[in-house]
């Protein structure tokens, strides 16, 4: 059975696409541009399983975190908190609790993403996902209506930032950063919910490659844009 709170993720998702544009009240400022060169991150990467989070250590350090919270509420005499209970809903239910877990691991799967960014700004095409757009430019700078609801982004120094606002108090937020040597990259993606007192984060890291090199040839279609394939040998 999904858990609950994958079943209302999921649900909204397929909502969104029916929200107006302002569906998302008090969305947060989005951010603005770094004036100075942003990073990079254009490329073809491959996601490097052996340098990735484990989710379920992620697991299992939310829940140590959850379990200290309810003993310092416990300690400080008050009433409720973040108590987990394996069974039934409700706030930090085991039930809410994996559905963080296992919604950040479905958003965060894709084996390889195509970036493409310009001066005006950037697409991270994530394969099994939807894509990632950020626009530095124009009327829509900033900020996207997609068909999973509002999603932000900018410039957070060097890091890129994508947040999408999604209903009933759940959130997602990538944060991209490009390691010095501009050879791997990490998404840093967490999820928020109002049934979680604590977000769920997972690191997945990507390397850059070649895709001629490693056998790859790509094309350009009308339908599908950049389409890559394994080369006969």
């Amino acid at each position: 059975m999904i858990a609950p709170l994958l079943q209302r993720l999921l649900t909204a998702c397929l909502l969104a696409a029916m929200l107006l544009a302002g569906a998302c009240a008090n969305p947060q400022a989005p951010l603005r541009g770094d004036n100075g060169q942003p990073a990079d991150f254009s490329g073809h990467w491959e996601l490097n399983y052996g340098q990735s989070d484990n989710i379920q250590a992620r697991l299992n350090a939310l829940m140590r975190e959850l379990r200290r919270q309810n003993e310092r509420r416990g300690a400080g005499g008050e009433v409720g908190g973040a108590l987990i209970s394996v069974g039934g809903g409700g706030a930090n239910s085991g039930a809410s609790v994996f559905g963080l877990a296992q919604m950040a691991d479905l958003i965060t799967r894709s084996p390889q993403l195509i970036i493409d960014q310009d001066e005006e700004g950037i697409q991270v095409k994530r394969e099994g996902n939807f894509a990632l757009d950020c626009q530095f430019v124009g009327d829509s700078a900033y900020r996207v209506d997609s068909p999973l609801g509002r999603e932000l982004c900018g410039w957070d120094g060097h890091q890129l930032v994508f947040t999408l606002l999604l209903p009933e108090g759940l959130s997602i937020r990538h944060r991209l950063t490009l390691s010095p040597d501009a050879r791997s990259m990490n998404i840093a993606s967490t999820v928020v919910s109002d049934q979680v007192s604590q977000p769920f984060t997972l690191n997945r890291v990507y390397s850059r490659f070649d895709p001629a090199a490693a056998g790859y040839h790509c094309k350009m279609t009308l339908t599908r844009g950049r389409v890559c394939t394994t080369e006969a040998q």
